[in-house]
């Protein structure tokens, strides 16, 4: 069930849109608490296999027009460099100093629109939210390698001298998902989409739906092994940020750029709301300077967290905001 086309109180949202999700990380999560999971194995089947093929589906059947895809993208841009800013500036004034400073602004401006977006985006606007969260995904995903690793890396040197950049930019030419993105952008253009319908076709909408449930059973697992260390006041930036900053400023991105169809800025608004995504974990570990007075170790924490923080905080906070905008209250 979708809220596409209907006027549901904020009960009936909290259990169409969020409590299925709930459902399946709960379990992920009571999974990695009893069990010693290593989530790597299925987060590779899910980056190399799952989501790439939902993203290939999901764009190569999808009924937005190229022009909406233009502009999901410009939006996805603009909405990345405006919370880099924000981020950084209100850490400034907030008295947070590197190494801790590029740890808070990745967290606060990357959003978890993968594992918790897709979902949530799809049960709450269909197919018309699912088309327009992947493509939301494989933006990000770029930026992530680019921007993200320049923040984390702030020009540190990694592997055998090689600049953090360029690490970021040799991850992004090996990332699925652009090339899925890139395959059925041209299959389209090129007029080449098979039916729906056909075998071929229902084998890939099987293969990427699985991708769903597989996101947030990982999303789960993930929060259990959560490191809750950092201090809350520390994490209580980050969660004004993403809880209250987040959606203004996608707000204000979807209000300039004019999408057109009000299902796709409603969604664009959604991803960008969600919580704080893992990715900035990977970063920090990877390309972060554990020397100084922020170790590795400490920002691994930091960054656990809030990430663990702003996921639940985001269970009321996505409820009220899925209810203004399907009230058509926000855009």
């Amino acid at each position: 069930m979708t809220l596409v086309g209907t006027r549901m109180s904020l009960f009936s949202i909290f259990v169409s849109a969020l409590l299925p999700i709930l459902a399946i990380g709960a379990v992920g999560f009571l999974l990695g608490r009893v069990r010693d999971v290593d989530p790597e194995p299925l987060n590779t089947v899910t980056v190399y296999v799952l989501a790439p093929v939902l993203v290939f589906y999901s764009l190569a059947t999808t009924e937005l027009a190229g022009k909406t895809l233009a502009t999901i993208t410009a939006g996805v841009v603009a909405y990345h460099v405006a919370m880099l800013l924000v981020a950084g500036g209100v850490a400034r004034l907030a008295g947070v100093s590197e190494p801790l400073l590029g740890a808070l602004v990745l967290v606060a401006a990357f959003p978890n629109s993968g594992n918790y977006g897709i979902p949530v985006s799809s049960f709450a606007f269909g197919d018309t939210g699912r088309s327009t969260a992947v493509v939301y995904l494989a933006v990000q995903s770029v930026l992530v390698y680019t921007l993200g690793v320049y923040i984390a890396g702030r020009g540190a040197d990694r592997d055998g001298g090689a600049p953090g950049w360029r690490v970021g930019l040799e991850r992004i030419v090996r990332i699925p998902l652009v090339y899925a993105v890139v395959a059925a952008l041209a299959a389209r253009w090129l007029g080449v989409v098979p039916p729906t319908g056909v075998p071929a076709m229902e084998t890939l909408r099987l293969v990427g739906d699985s991708s769903i449930p597989m996101m947030l059973l990982i999303l789960g697992i993930q929060l259990a092994g959560a490191d809750l260390g950092s201090t809350l006041s520390e994490v209580g930036v980050v969660a004004a940020l993403k809880i209250v900053v987040a959606p203004a400023v996608a707000v204000g991105v979807a209000l300039v750029a004019g999408f057109g169809d009000p299902t796709v800025a409603r969604t664009f608004v959604l991803e960008s709301a969600m919580p704080a995504a893992v990715t900035p974990l990977i970063l920090v570990a990877e390309f972060g300077d554990a020397s100084g007075t922020g170790s590795a170790t400490s920002l691994a924490e930091f960054v656990s967290a809030a990430v663990f923080a702003t996921t639940l905080l985001s269970v009321p906070a996505l409820s009220v905001l899925i209810y203004l905008l399907d009230h058509g209250v926000v855009v």
